[in-house]
């Protein structure tokens, strides 16, 4: 039948209503079911656990008598079960050991492992009751062992025999903290844990295990108990959550032991436990305190980008390897008392927001702390440690990216009042600078380089023309951007790092000025140890003191020309040369003693102290002396007045007026103690301070001599500026006045 065409309309248009209402209801019904299949993608698939099955009696039976067959070894599969072992289960409960520990030992030379990965256990978890019980002491062995076992059991067996037979001899406890119990559970096959959660107390306590543990992104509900154990092979703990106390006391990992990404949130307690192999606690989460003392870390501790909010203890802990800190945060307290490290402490990037205490740290020759772009406020954290010694176990690689952290560094050692660690920190800084400096005078610039340059330093063709290219889109700021540059690797970038620079280009007076403030720095650090170092100063006067006396001494007695010519006695010549030879070993036993490089220390003095005398001294003597008063000594004193006397003012001439004349007279060379009065006058052109007033002639000088009295003033002068600043620097209660007021 033909619809009108009224008709038409409406059944189309009722038509699209009820579509519409279709399309809805669809979608509706979509968005409901649509987090339900998006969760496996989501951050929470991680804790979604499968459907579980209710383990009983007949299924245990079942499973036992089926294990599988996994990398050649038989486990038992009681995977993704519920296992009820709550008091009110008793019955279940005890038929569960006794038939899995009956399987379990039933094995024979080939051990069953267990399997309980993606299962929830209810109720309290005993390992060591499906273990084999056998003896810590002692030769009798259970014939089920194979010889590697035994082999593996003997090694803890020899350990703990020695470490009672060392507490019985010295009378006190031994380094486990408790007696250890008589016997040891042995678990022969691999547990396999992976993704299980038990709700109730489990207990690993005093277990061997020889075969591997896993046990990765496991659940602890409660408390955690693998104190005494022993792990045989590895040991996987990553991504385990202990919801609640965990206890590793006096556990010995013989193979590697990984803990990466695992979150403590209760108390957690390694102490007195002992990882043979490689430790991982790479990213681990400490939310409550951590108790880490007295554990061996026999192998390379990685304890990188760990988050510490509680108190840690690593006290009396021994490092025998490398130990990493990267980006670790230390939000409380953290104690490293007594702390052996044997290999350099990686703390780079770390962050400290309360206080690290390094006291009474031992660290081995070679061992530092690397504190390279660390995170830390002086004003609200603290870094303590043995006073004048932590400074010099603080390390940087470079001053680029660590000039605040050594600010705060030396900021944090000024209000602790430890002056020595703080001066040593700021010296560490401008060791820094000036190899910062040397490298900006003589190191290539990447940004002007030709690319032959560029491949004479090791570079291939291909890496040159990638440098070339990318300053030609934007200059180089500084030599770390060449890791972004294509074809460079790290290995590349560690090569040339300290051959180029990068920035503008130096003009020559520029680099003029760089030099001299380089020569200047130089020898700050090498005379001072940059004012932090009085006794290499002390030493360093003292030997330009005894040299330059010894050249006034010789300018005067020893005359080659005249009639009669001046000869000292012997007897003076002895006294002089002798004191000269004391004085100078007094200041070398300094130097050597207190220089950082004492050859480079002596080379500087040298170059300041030599030239120019020597060639004074060659001119005086080529020419002759031919002038009157020549048989007069050209060092006159005031006679008027003895007394130990401030010459701030001095100048080393004797002011030309007629009534001094009658106050200055020349030195006796006949007293057998005239040979002092040249060590008299260094001291008063160095130091500015002596026991007489005495100084050149005014009249009838040689030219050289009185230049060499001038030069020595100058220098005098410099010395005594550096000699304040050093003692301003190193006495704490002057420091104090300078900084804090």
């Amino acid at each position: 039948m033909r619809r009108s065409p009224v008709a038409w309309v409406e059944w189309r248009r009722a038509r699209t209503q009820i579509l519409g209402v279709i399309l809805l209801l669809v979608a509706l019904w979509c968005c409901w079911l649509m987090p339900v299949r998006a969760a496996p993608f989501g951050d929470d698939f991680s804790k979604r656990q499968p459907d579980r099955q209710i383990l009983t009696l007949e299924l245990l039976q079942e499973r036992l008598r089926s294990p599988l067959d996994r990398d050649g070894l038989k486990v038992l599969d009681l995977r993704q079960l519920t296992i009820d072992l709550r008091p009110e289960n008793a019955e279940f409960r005890e038929q569960f050991y006794r038939r899995l520990q009956t399987q379990l030992q039933r094995s024979g030379s080939s051990p069953l492992g267990l399997d309980l990965s993606y299962s929830l256990v209810q109720g309290e978890f005993r390992i060591s009751q499906l273990g084999l019980r056998v003896p810590r002491y002692g030769q009798a062995l259970s014939p089920l062992l194979t010889p590697e076992e035994q082999t593996q059991l003997q090694r803890d067996r020899r350990r703990l025999s020695q470490l009672q037979q060392l507490s019985q001899s010295l009378l006190f406890e031994n380094s486990l903290g408790t007696t250890p119990p008589a016997q040891i559970s042995v678990f022969r096959g691999p547990l396999n844990l992976t993704q299980a959660r038990f709700s109730g107390f489990a207990n690993f306590s005093n277990t061997f295990f020889l075969d591997r543990v896993e046990a990765q992104g496991t659940t602890f509900g409660q408390e955690v108990d693998w104190s005494e154990a022993r792990f045989s092979q590895l040991s996987n703990f990553a991504s385990v959550s202990f919801q609640q106390a965990s206890r590793f006391r006096n556990t010995i990992f013989f193979g590697r032991a990984r803990f990466n990404q695992a979150r403590f949130q209760g108390p957690v307690s390694f102490q007195g436990s002992e990882f043979q192999e490689t430790a991982n606690f790479n990213q681990a989460l400490f939310e409550r305190s951590a108790n880490f003392s007295r554990v061996q870390w026999q192998q390379n501790a990685d304890l990188a980008q760990t988050q510490w909010l509680d108190q840690v203890q690593f006290n009396k802990s021994r490092f025998w390897e490398s130990c990493f800190f990267n980006e670790a945060v230390f939000e409380k307290f953290a104690a490293f008392r007594e702390v052996l490290f044997q290999r350099p402490v990686n703390l780079r990037g770390a962050s400290i927001l309360d206080q690290v205490d390094f006291s009474d740290a031992a660290f081995a020759q070679g061992a530092y702390l690397n504190l390279a772009g660390l995170k830390f406020d002086a004003d609200e954290a603290k870094i303590l440690g043995d006073p004048g010694r932590i400074g010099q176990l603080l390390s940087v690689p470079s001053l680029q990216g660590n000039e605040t952290v050594l600010r705060n560094l030396v900021r944090n050692f000024r209000r602790l009042e430890q002056i020595p660690d703080a001066n040593q920190v700021e010296y560490t800084a401008e060791r820094l600078r000036l190899r910062e400096l040397g490298q900006r005078l003589l190191g290539l610039n990447l940004n002007t380089a030709t690319l032959e340059q560029l491949q004479e330093l090791g570079l291939s063709a291909a890496q040159a023309g990638a440098i070339a290219r990318r300053r030609e889109q934007q200059l180089f700021r500084n030599s770390t951007e060449l890791l972004g540059v294509e074809g460079i690797d790290l290995a590349t970038y560690v090569k040339l790092r300290d051959q180029v620079v990068a920035g503008d280009p130096l003009s020559w007076g520029s680099w003029l000025l760089q030099a001299l403030n380089w020569l200047g720095l130089s020898l700050l650090l090498l005379l001072s140890q940059y004012g932090t170092n009085f006794w290499l100063v002390f030493g360093t006067g003292l030997l330009a003191i005894a040299y330059f006396s010894l050249l006034f001494w010789l300018l005067d007695r020893v005359r080659r020309w005249g009639q009669p010519p001046v000869r000292p006695t012997w007897d003076e010549a002895a006294w002089t040369l002798g004191s000269v030879l004391v004085q100078s070993v007094a200041g070398l036993l300094a130097i050597f003693r207190t220089a950082s490089d004492p050859w480079l220390t002596l080379l500087s003095l040298a170059i300041i102290a030599v030239p120019l005398p020597v060639v004074l001294l060659a001119w005086l003597y080529g020419l002759g002396r031919y002038h009157d008063l020549s048989q007069v000594s050209y060092f006159v004193e005031d006679g008027s007045l003895r007394q130990l006397r401030l010459l701030i003012g001095r100048l080393p001439v004797m002011p030309r007026y007629g009534f001094f004349r009658d106050r200055y007279m020349p030195l006796l060379w006949d007293r057998r103690w005239n040979w002092l009065n040249y060590y008299d006058f260094s001291l008063n052109n160095l130091l500015k301070f002596g026991f007489n007033d005495i100084r050149l002639r005014d009249e009838q000088m040689p030219g050289p001599i009185s230049t060499l009295a001038w030069y020595q003033w100058s220098l005098g002068l410099l010395y005594i500026s550096l000699l304040l600043w050093t003692l301003s620097r190193t006495i704490p209660g002057l420091n104090l006045l300078i900084y804090f007021k």
